[in-house]
């Protein structure tokens, strides 16, 4: 693997990928996934990705670069100290393409129960039986915790973090970003289900059910990624 202080192996990164990165970043701000703070990577290769600028990810500009950073090594000037979260996330899991990471509030709201939402309809069968929880509301703005929060997360696709948001993985920038859509609304089906009686434990998918449902064929993640990037400056381009 590549370091940091090696700068003749610095890839040139293809402007389709910061677009991807780009939109992505917008639609978690447009979509109120993300606020002031939050980011969205994409893997280049196996040392190094793209993380957005940062900036609040609805205020980036069209054209706007975003860094790139390596898999291991320090994080470039100017970059944000929990993209550490990529690198760790990068480095553990070879399938991770793409992270968001976002601070959904229904999602921040189910947390500070120490609860993350349930597979209790479609968009909950993606992160069954439901996603871990990090019980901690502090950044992680260490490699050791950035490790210890990506060993945590282990194969799932997400990782809800008490009281401040989450991280979603996905194979690609797209299905991450679709992923934080996704376990948004199954939080918010968690809440209105306690909401309207916390004594009932209410209907959970079967593993098989689950196995039937969280798929990605059919074009589900596609018309989800049109749906995010609609009205986005730069769709289309």
């Amino acid at each position: 693997m590549t370091t940091h202080d090696d700068p003749g192996a610095r890839p040139e990164v293809p402007e389709s990928l910061q677009l991807r990165v780009r939109m992505a970043a917008r639609a978690m701000g447009r979509h109120g996934l993300a606020h002031a703070y939050g980011h969205a990577s994409a893997r280049l290769d196996q040392d190094w990705f793209l993380v957005c600028a940062a900036r609040p990810m609805r205020c980036i500009g069209a054209g706007e670069a975003g860094t790139l950073v390596p898999v291991a090594g320090p994080l470039p000037d100017g970059v944000l100290g929990e993209v550490r979260l990529h690198q760790q996330i990068y480095q553990l899991r070879p399938d991770a393409g793409g992270i968001c990471r976002v601070q959904p509030p229904q999602l921040m709201a189910l947390s500070t129960l120490r609860a993350t939402p349930r597979a209790r309809h479609g968009s909950g069968t993606y992160f069954a039986p439901q996603p871990p929880l990090w019980d901690d509301p502090t950044l992680c703005r260490s490699d050791d915790r950035a490790r210890a929060l990506a060993e945590k997360l282990g194969q799932a696709r997400a990782i809800v973090m008490r009281g401040n948001g989450a991280v979603c993985v996905g194979a690609d920038i797209e299905q991450a970003a679709c992923l934080a859509w996704l376990l948004e609304d199954a939080a918010t089906v968690e809440l209105t289900l306690r909401a309207a009686d916390p004594r009932q434990e209410g209907a959970l998918y079967s593993a098989d059910e689950v196995g039937a449902r969280a798929v990605f064929t059919g074009g589900l993640f596609e018309r989800m990624w049109e749906y995010l990037t609609h009205g986005d400056p730069e769709a289309g381009a």
